[in-house]
């Protein structure tokens, strides 16, 4: 016995609600898949940041020298070039530490991204004399790092940028 023709109809709208429930559920995936992706990015991108950060603290811990005569003080990225091949003095080891930093910040964080470190030796009860800096001494002051970008793809496009400051002892 055929079904009557009303039940091939009834047939026909129960599919189609399906695949338009089945369809808001596919673009509603989408959308978290799309969220997560930028998340994630946001959170390569922090990482990126806290490593070149502790990479310029590393450098700066080797060179103390350089921090207490302000060899490092600036913005960031910086155009100075210099070459240790043969060996460098503070100062120059300073500005291929900055050119080296510079070039990470430009290669790995999207561009805009900007940096600068202050270091203050104001908190130090006895700074050392010219004569002393030469001997080594441990650096007494603190420095404050300030890196500052943009994350692309930004749900908020007038968003403000992010920024990763930290101050630190080298």
């Amino acid at each position: 016995m055929p079904l009557p023709s009303y039940s091939r109809g009834v047939t026909l709208i129960e599919v189609l609600v399906a695949m338009l429930v089945f369809s808001l559920g596919l673009i509603g995936a989408a959308g978290l898949m799309a969220m997560a992706a930028r998340a994630n990015q946001a959170a390569y991108l922090r990482t990126q940041v806290s490593f070149l950060a502790q990479n310029m603290a590393e450098r700066m811990q080797a060179n103390l020298v350089g921090v207490w005569n302000g060899d490092y003080d600036g913005n960031y990225p910086d155009a100075n070039t210099q070459s240790c091949t043969a060996g460098c003095a503070p100062r120059q080891l300073a500005l291929y530490d900055r050119q080296r930093w510079s070039s990470q910040l430009e290669t790995f964080l999207p561009p805009g991204t900007t940096a600068s470190i202050r270091c203050d030796q104001g908190g130090v009860r006895l700074a050392p004399s010219r004569e002393q800096i030469a001997m080594r001494p441990p650096y007494g002051g603190s420095c404050l790092m300030d890196i500052r970008w943009a994350e692309r793809g930004s749900i908020d496009a007038d968003a403000p940028p992010q920024t990763f400051a930290w101050e630190f002892q080298p």
